[in-house]
C-alpha cells in the first residue's frame, strides 16, 4: 500500500508568476504616471493619466491573483518512496 503526501505548489504556481509580472509592470507605470505627468503626456490621452490609472489596475490585477493562488493553492500529491523489502 502507497501513501501519497499532499504538497501545495507554492513558488512554482503558475499564477505567483503572472502576479509578480503584471505587479512589477504595474508599479512602473504607476511611478511614469506620477513622474512623467507633463502637458505634453496628458495631451497625448485628452487629460487622461493613461499610464497612473493601467498601472493601478494592473496592481490590483495582481493583487488578485496573488489572493487567488493564497486562497486557493494548488495541490500535488507526492508519492512517497516504497521501502524494498
Amino acid at each position: 500500500m502507497s501513501a501519497e503526501k499532499k504538497q501545495v505548489a507554492g513558488a512554482f504556481d503558475v499564477r505567483n508568476v503572472i502576479a509578480a509580472l503584471i505587479g512589477f509592470y504595474g508599479v512602473v507605470l504607476v511611478v511614469l504616471g506620477v513622474v512623467d505627468n507633463g502637458e505634453d503626456a496628458l495631451k497625448k490621452t485628452d487629460g487622461f493619466n493613461a499610464n497612473l490609472w493601467v498601472g493601478l489596475a494592473m496592481v490590483v490585477f495582481a493583487l488578485a491573483f496573488a489572493l487567488w493562488s493564497r486562497l486557493r493553492p494548488i495541490v500535488v500529491e507526492v508519492p512517497e518512496k516504497e521501502s524494498a523489502d
